[in-house]
């Protein structure tokens, strides 16, 4: 199997480890704006060799992980370049407007949108982890309209790599997405950017900051470049996520300004249920 992968960073480069690890004969192709970016990816053998849109013909699979307002024109122009056979995969966190992009292109047939919902706050070749999609969920969206043959090779993939499957349409993928995964990022820059303009003190922030402050702003490391096309692709889904956890953070600060603490006891108690539902649902 011949996989073409373009964006040699966290997601694709984890994508590549997971290929070369479940299918033994696939040979991987890199493609990367950053020519550091493949160099380094053949240093840690995340490639096999660096490539070119111009070689896409005998492709059997074409893995896109780039920054998803890059995407709508690169995976157009990628369509343009693929042989009748061959598979297209984005990794994106925003669906509605890409599948609207790509609808009326003469290879529709051989995309299929899909969103590995896996990562870290970590970028560039040397965040790529093994094993990072294993029991992870893979929205896919508009699967109907890729050719079932290529439904069926993206499917053995994902099945290899561990990945749990759910379909979606791209208008709820955006607006369900927004909640549990764009507005996490939002809330932890502001954290982070709370902190950095209250403290300071840079070592009173080392010094002090427990785990859970860690945890909490630990996505506030993650890379502005990827981020801020997603909050301008999802906007209307992220200003209706934001008017929601504003609302709430200003009614929890009145509660404490009113010195209601019982109604702070139970605001907290009934928010406990989020752990029952993270713990695992059947």
């Amino acid at each position: 199997m011949k996989v073409y992968i373009i964006g040699i960073g966290l997601i694709g480069g984890s994508f590549a480890l997971d290929v070369k690890a479940n299918f033994p004969d696939s040979k991987i192709f890199g493609i990367d704006a950053n020519e550091a970016h493949l160099d380094r990816a053949k240093e840690l053998k995340l490639i096999d060799e660096k490539a070119t849109m111009a070689d896409f013909e005998d492709a059997d699979v074409v893995f896109v992980a780039v920054p998803v307002d890059v995407s709508l024109e690169v995976i157009k122009q990628t369509l343009d370049q693929i042989g009748e056979n061959t598979l297209v995969i984005d990794a994106g966190s925003t669906k509605a407007k890409l599948c609207q992009a790509v609808t009326n292109h003469p290879k529709r047939r051989n995309f299929l949108a899909a969103h590995p919902i896996s990562g870290t706050e970590y970028s560039g070749p040397e965040a790529a982890t093994p094993q990072l999609f294993k029991d992870k969920t893979n929205i896919i969206c508009e699967v109907e309209k890729t050719a079932f043959k290529l439904q069926e090779k993206a499917l053995d993939i994902f099945n290899k790599l561990g990945m749990r499957i759910r379909y979606m349409d791209p208008e709820s993928h955006d607006r369900h997405i927004a909640y549990v995964s764009h507005l996490s990022h939002i809330s932890s820059f502001m954290l982070g950017k709370t902190v950095l303009e209250k403290e300071k003190n840079e070592r009173d922030i080392f010094d002090l900051a427990g785990s859970g402050f860690a945890s909490t702003v630990r996505l506030a490391k993650s890379s502005p470049a990827m981020w801020t096309p997603i909050f301008q692709q999802n906007k209307e889904n992220v200003l209706e996520t934001l008017n929601g956890y504003i609302s709430n953070l200003t009614q929890f600060k009145n509660l404490i300004e009113n010195e209601d603490f019982e109604e702070v006891f139970n605001e907290m108690e009934r928010t406990n249920h989020i752990k029952t539902i993270l713990n695992g649902i059947n």
